[in-house]
């Protein structure tokens, strides 16, 4: 077990999360050009090392793997509200009912996405996971915010948040590596699921905040520095 690679995941989230009490509000400008850039990478690196992997060790049956993870993630945001992409809407939920709902999706969203980090070319993908979990911890704590919660029950909220990836790197060096029952056998599958996840998110990081899909000037260099930095990631291999 790589240890630096779960405090790199666990403070990347947290920081994000946190640095709403230090931030305006309305300033995310930057935080959406991270989101774009890190949905770029995470999409081009699905593409050029993941999808490969469980293709070469599955039959072409392993697609509907990935087809599931692709309809998994639709469902999980309809509870989620899609604050996995950085959204951050105004608080219309009950205190009796929130954040029961948005925090079970989103802490299973980044538990299932810490899973293919166990994998030999996860160092690509820790980059790419980190950054994409600063917008989407932001956006977690804002609408927390706005429902009246108070700082301490933010802070807990996001430090649980924050375990979840840590947590499914855990378990997924645990199958991986056949410590964990014989579950080693159903690895790739639970990539492909995960994969199915990834291709969502990245996909509609890209293209939802996008007026009549046209990408600004600052979004669309984003964008391709981080298309560009996941080809490279290819150099070596």
């Amino acid at each position: 077990m790589e240890y630096w690679k779960l405090i790199v995941l666990f403070v990347s989230c947290f920081a994000g999360g946190v640095s709403v009490f230090f931030f305006q509000k309305d300033n995310t400008k930057r935080l959406k050009l991270i989101l774009s850039f890190s949905g770029a990478y995470l999409f081009g690196i699905t593409v050029l090392h993941l999808i490969p992997d469980v293709y070469h060790t599955e039959s072409h049956s392993i697609g509907l793997y990935v087809l599931g993870g692709f309809l998994f993630q639709v469902i999980l945001e309809q509870f989620s509200e899609g604050i996995e992409h950085g959204h951050i809407h105004k608080a219309s939920h009950e205190h009796s009912v929130f954040p029961y709902g948005i925090m079970i999706s989103l802490c299973l969203h980044a538990f299932l996405e810490g899973m293919p980090l166990a994998e030999r070319k996860s160092n690509e993908l820790l980059f790419g996971i980190a950054l994409h979990h600063i917008p989407a911890a932001f956006a977690l704590s804002s609408v927390l915010l706005q429902n009246h919660l108070s700082r301490r029950r933010i802070i807990s909220l996001v430090v649980l948040f924050s375990l979840m990836s840590p947590l499914g790197l855990i378990l997924s060096s645990g199958i991986s590596n056949g410590v964990i029952g014989n579950i080693n056998a159903y690895f790739d599958r639970i990539m492909a699921v995960v994969i199915g996840i990834f291709l969502h998110i990245s996909t509609t990081i890209l293209f939802e905040s996008s007026v009549d899909h046209h990408f600004n000037k600052r979004k669309l260099i984003a964008v391709l520095a981080g298309t560009l930095i996941a080809m490279l990631s290819l150099v070596g291999h």
